[in-house]
């Protein structure tokens, strides 16, 4: 169990009350509520999104090359498109269309559909964690690009535009708000991020209930220095293939 700036993920999971089961109305906090808006500017201000853009721009040349080869791979693979892009809500319930490498086939949505036909129970995992441990519509190459995350590179790009920052929650959709009850206004207070402490903290292998107190652990207790250090873990992190899926 890592020590992480004076707190453990035994300690962040302690923090926090909220369960996967779907909260009341008057609990969750959806982005049509106008009282949620009241930031002028995300966790971190200026300083953080100064050290986003810095080091994008410094990793960016570095990491061409490996961005031209997994986009050729998905390419070679198959006919349809390079990336994908889908709506997840940001800072102050603000949508905006994360981008990733293509992972899965095409008709994704009916291929999951005719999945859950022959095999309800994991419907029932879908509805509580948002993910399967076999997605049938992930493509051969989609489940190496996932395993390392680097399906998630053209991430950069929202990091650059400010819609996300390069440590932070990891970017949810409008549905999946309900399972964070009250602790959405902590995540609705920053950018989602590409790295974050759910991820250096076992990713999949974790609950989403753990995820949840893991980004209001973050959020309550950022500092510059917490990102520096979510950073340095990402990488071996990501080589070990944590919890990865």
């Amino acid at each position: 169990m890592f020590d992480y700036n004076g707190f453990n993920v035994e300690d962040a999971a302690k923090v926090g009350s909220v369960t996967c089961s779907k909260p009341a109305a008057s609990d969750a906090f959806p982005s049509e509520q106008p009282a949620l808006a009241i930031r002028s500017q995300p966790i971190g201000g200026q300083a953080k999104r100064a050290f986003d853009i810095a080091l994008v721009l410094l990793v960016l040349p570095l990491l061409g090359i490996l961005i031209l080869g997994v986009a050729l791979l998905i390419k070679q693979s198959d006919k349809g498109p390079l990336l994908y892009g889908h709506r997840r809500i940001g800072f102050n319930g603000r949508e905006f269309k994360c981008w990733k490498f293509r992972t899965m086939v095409v008709n994704g949505d009916q291929v999951l559909e005719e999945h859950f036909r022959h095999h309800p129970g994991d419907l029932i995992t879908w509805n509580t964690q948002r993910k399967l441990s076999d997605d049938p519509r992930v493509t051969p190459i989609g489940r190496v690009l996932r395993k390392l995350s680097l399906d998630e590179l053209p991430q950069l790009l929202n990091v650059l535009s400010g819609e996300m920052s390069l440590v932070g929650p990891r970017p949810v959709v409008q549905d999946e708000l309900a399972f964070y009850g009250r602790t959405a206004r902590f995540y609705l207070a920053s950018r989602p991020g590409l790295t974050g402490l759910w991820q250096v903290s076992g990713r999949s292998d974790t609950t989403y209930a753990e995820r949840v107190r893991l980004d209001r652990h973050y959020v309550s207790r950022w500092n510059l220095l917490s990102d520096i250090r979510i950073i340095a873990r990402t990488v071996p992190a990501l080589l070990s293939s944590e919890g990865a899926r």
